[in-house]
C-alpha cells in the first residue's frame, strides 16, 4: 500500500448510525471521506464540518442509491474532490422484516434495489475505478446464519452480497484490492430500533454473552481494520461482528 497520496474513502448512507461512525473513524484514520447520504443533508453536512474541524476532509454527496447512475456519480465527485478512491464502504442497506406470505413485491423489490442492486453496482464501479492496493467492504448481517423468521428478504439480499464478497476478492487479486464483508448482530441504531418493543430489545440484547447491543463504533473499528495497512492478507472473508451471538 502507497504512501504517495491521501488514501480516500466512499461511504454509502453515510450521514448517519453506522455510517456516520465510519466516516468518523476513517477520517481520524487519516483518510478522506466522501459521505453518500439519499435524504437528511443537514446531517450529512454536519458530520462534513465536525471532521473537517477536526482536521479531516470530507465531501457530502446526495444520491439515490436506487439509481443505476448513482456509483459513477460518487466516484466522480470522490475524485474531484481527492484525486482518487482506494476504498468503498458499501453500508447502506434497508430492512422490511415479516413472515414471507405477507410480503409484498413492493418490500421485496425495495430490499433487492438498495441491498443487492446498488451493491452490484457500487462493486463494479469500484472494480473498474479503485486505485491499486484498495479496499472493498461490504455489509451483510448476522441474520444469514441465524434463520430467524420474519427476516427471509433481508437475509437473501444479504446472503447475496456474502456471494458477491467471496468471487469479487478473487477477480480482483491481481491489483492487490482486498474484498470483505462485515456481519453485524444487532446494533443500537435506528434501523434496528425501528419497530421493536423494549422487551423485544432486551431479548436481542440478551442473546451474546456481552448481555448488550453493539454499537455503531463496535462495527467501525472493523471497518478500520478491514481498510488498514495491517489487512492486506485478509480477502474474501465474512466477519461476524456480533458479540458471539453465533
Amino acid at each position: 500500500m502507497t504512501d504517495q497520496h491521501q488514501r480516500a474513502a466512499i461511504v454509502t448512507g453515510g450521514s448517519r448510525g453506522i455510517g456516520a461512525a465510519i466516516a468518523r473513524r476513517l477520517a481520524r484514520e487519516g483518510i478522506a471521506v466522501a459521505i453518500n447520504y439519499a435524504s437528511g443533508r443537514e446531517a450529512a453536512d454536519a458530520l462534513v464540518a465536525e471532521i473537517e474541524a477536526a482536521g479531516g476532509r470530507a465531501l457530502a454527496v446526495q444520491a439515490d442509491l436506487a439509481d443505476p447512475a448513482t456509483p459513477a456519480r460518487l466516484f466522480d465527485a470522490a475524485e474531484r474532490g481527492f484525486g482518487g478512491v482506494d476504498i468503498l464502504v458499501n453500508n447502506a442497506a434497508v430492512m422490511e422484516l415479516g413472515p414471507l406470505a405477507e410480503v409484498t413485491d413492493e418490500a421485496f423489490a425495495r430490499q433487492m434495489t438498495v441491498n443487492v442492486e446498488s451493491v452490484f453496482r457500487s462493486m463494479r464501479e469500484a472494480a473498474r475505478r479503485l486505485r491499486e492496493d484498495g479496499r472493498i467492504v461490504s455489509f451483510s448481517s448476522s441474520v444469514v446464519g441465524l434463520h430467524q423468521p420474519g427476516y427471509g428478504v433481508y437475509a437473501a439480499t444479504k446472503a447475496a452480497v456474502e456471494a458477491m464478497t467471496h468471487i469479487l476478492a478473487k477477480e480482483l487479486g491481481g491489483r492487490r484490492i482486498t474484498v470483505n464483508a462485515i456481519a453485524p448482530g444487532p446494533v443500537e441504531t435506528r434501523l434496528f430500533l425501528e419497530g421493536k418493543s423494549e422487551q423485544q430489545v432486551r431479548a436481542i440484547a440478551a442473546m451474546n454473552p456481552f448481555g448488550r447491543l453493539g454499537q455503531p463504533d463496535d462495527i467501525a473499528g472493523v471497518v478500520a481494520f478491514l481498510t488498514g495497512r495491517d489487512s492486506g492478507w485478509v480477502n474474501g472473508q465474512i466477519i461476524r461482528a456480533n458479540g458471539g451471538v453465533i
